[in-house]
């Protein structure tokens, strides 16, 4: 479908560019957190597995003791990954004092800690989707230690 006008309006217009601003606190970053918990994609594998994703550290053992059949679909692979890294996230921002959501360098969301370490959870999500390593809860772990 070929329509004129619409070619010429994106060529006049440019491309969309788009900011988003937080304000200091936690308050505001309230809807950020719950957007990026929904993880529907890793949620619904887990509950077809029988694992009930409550954002606690002991779901994220329950993950690791899936099995990986999501391994052999090439298009869920990258979804899965990146919901993985997502709800790993999530559960390190409301279970582990000072962590909370930023956008790194790259402009994926990544978890700062309180001592200023900055997580990319989505990059840990894909590894450990394809590989299985390192465990969401040995990463975890690594960060509520210290």
């Amino acid at each position: 479908m070929n329509i004129s006008f619409l070619g010429n309006w994106r060529k006049k217009q440019g491309p969309a560019l788009g900011v988003a601003v937080f304000s200091e606190g936690p308050a505001e970053h309230g809807g950020l957190t719950d957007l990026l918990a929904e993880c529907e994609l890793m949620r619904s594998q887990a509950y077809a597995a029988g694992v009930e994703l409550d954002d606690t550290a002991a779901s994220l053992t329950a993950l690791d003791q899936l099995v990986p059949r999501w391994r052999d679909d090439e298009e869920l692979l990258p979804w899965l990954g990146n919901d993985a890294g997502l709800y790993l996230g999530t559960v390190m921002v409301r279970t582990v004092p000072g962590a909370g959501w930023v956008l790194g360098p790259n402009g994926q969301p990544v978890v700062r800690l309180a001592s200023g370490r900055e997580i990319d959870v989505v990059a840990a999500g894909h590894e450990w989707a394809v590989t299985g390593a390192p465990e969401l809860s040995w990463l975890y772990a690594e960060v509520a230690e210290g």
